[in-house]
C-alpha cells in the first residue's frame, strides 16, 4: 500500500488487563499477548502503513466490552467503527441494541459479533432464538461478523440464505487450516457463503493460521496465496476487506508486515480493485 493515506484496516482490538482479564490467552505461545494493547499504541503504526480508519471488534463475550468500546470510539480520530457483543438469544435483544446505540459513542456501533468458533453446536446460527436476534440486527441497520470455523461454513450460508436483508462479514477468510496446507472443505464452504450476495469477506487473521514463526515474509506470501486467491475468486475484491487482527497478529508478524503481506496478495489486482479491497469494501459495509 506505498504512498496510500487512506486506506481502512476492517479488524483489529484492545485490551486492558487491569479492566478485565482475557480468559482465552493461556498456553505459553499466547505469553507475548498478556499485555495491554492500546489504540494509542496502535496509531502510530497505522498511520505509517497507510491506514486513516479502523475497525475496533469485540474480543470477548462481556455486555460491559461494548459500551467501553463506543466511548473509545467516540474520543478517537482512529476508530470509526465498533463491532461489539450483545447476547442474540435475549429476548429483548432489538431493546438492548437500541440501549447500545444511545450510548455515549453509540452512533459507532455498526456491528455485532459472536464467538460461534466456540459452539460446540454446528449450526448454532439457525437456531431459532439465534435467528430472532440475527433478525433484529437486520432491522437495526447493523452487520453481523462470522468468527467461525470451516465446518461451520455451511450453516452461515443457510443463515445468510435466511437473511437476505443482513449483511454477513466473514472474518478471518473462515480459519482455514492454513498450517497443514489443506484446501477443502473450507474452500467448497466459502464458494457457497460467497454465492450469497449479503456476505462479505475480510482478508484478516491469515497469518496466525499459518503461523510460521521465524519465516521471512516472501515465504508467508507463498504459503498464503492459494487462500487469498481462493476468497478473491469467490467474492471478488467488492466484497473483500483488509483487517489486520492487530495485535493477535504480533504473534506471527508486526502490523507493518501484516499490511505489506495483503498488499502482495492482492498484487496482480488494478488500481480500482485495490482500493475496494483496502478501503471501499469497509467504508460501504461499516458505513464510514
Amino acid at each position: 500500500m506505498t504512498g496510500r493515506t487512506d486506506a481502512v484496516d476492517a479488524h483489529h482490538h484492545v485490551w486492558d488487563l487491569s479492566v478485565r482479564d482475557q480468559d482465552w490467552l493461556v498456553g505459553p505461545e499466547l505469553t507475548s499477548l498478556r499485555r495491554n494493547f492500546t489504540a494509542e499504541e496502535l496509531g502510530p503504526q497505522a498511520r505509517a502503513a497507510g491506514v486513516a480508519r479502523t475497525v475496533l471488534v469485540q474480543t470477548i463475550t462481556v455486555a460491559e466490552e461494548t459500551p467501553e468500546f463506543l466511548a473509545l470510539a467516540d474520543s478517537s480520530e482512529l476508530i470509526g467503527a465498533v463491532v461489539g457483543w450483545t447476547d442474540l438469544t435475549r429476548p429483548d435483544v432489538a431493546d438492548e441494541l437500541a440501549r447500545l446505540r444511545g450510548l455515549p459513542g453509540g452512533r459507532h456501533l455498526r456491528g455485532i459479533r459472536h464467538q460461534v468458533q466456540g459452539e460446540p453446536d454446528p449450526e448454532w446460527l439457525l437456531r431459532e432464538d439465534v435467528r430472532r436476534g440475527l433478525a433484529a440486527v437486520a432491522e437495526a441497520g447493523l452487520a453481523y461478523d462470522l468468527v467461525v470455523l470451516p465446518h461451520q461454513l455451511p450453516a452461515c450460508a443457510r443463515a445468510a440464505e435466511r437473511h437476505p436483508g443482513l449483511t454477513f462479514v466473514l472474518d478471518h477468510v473462515g480459519k482455514p487450516s492454513i498450517g497443514t496446507g489443506e484446501l477443502e472443505p473450507w474452500a467448497t464452504g466459502v464458494r457457497a457463503l460467497a454465492a450469497l450476495p449479503n456476505t462479505v469477506c475480510k482478508l484478516s487473521g491469515m497469518v496466525t493460521e499459518a503461523d510460521p514463526r521465524g519465516r521471512p515474509v516472501g515465504d508467508l506470501v507463498d504459503d498464503l496465496a492459494p487462500y487469498g486467491d481462493t476468497v478473491l475468486e469467490a467474492f471478488g475484491p467488492g466484497r473483500l476487506m483488509f483487517g489486520s487482527d492487530w495485535p493477535v497478529c504480533t504473534l506471527v508478524a508486526t502490523y507493518a508486515e501484516v499490511v505489506d503481506i495483503a498488499a502482495r496478495l492482492t498484487g496482480k489486482l488494478g488500481e480500482s480493485e485495490r482500493e475496494e479491497i483496502f478501503s471501499g469494501t469497509a467504508t460501504r459495509v461499516y458505513g464510514l
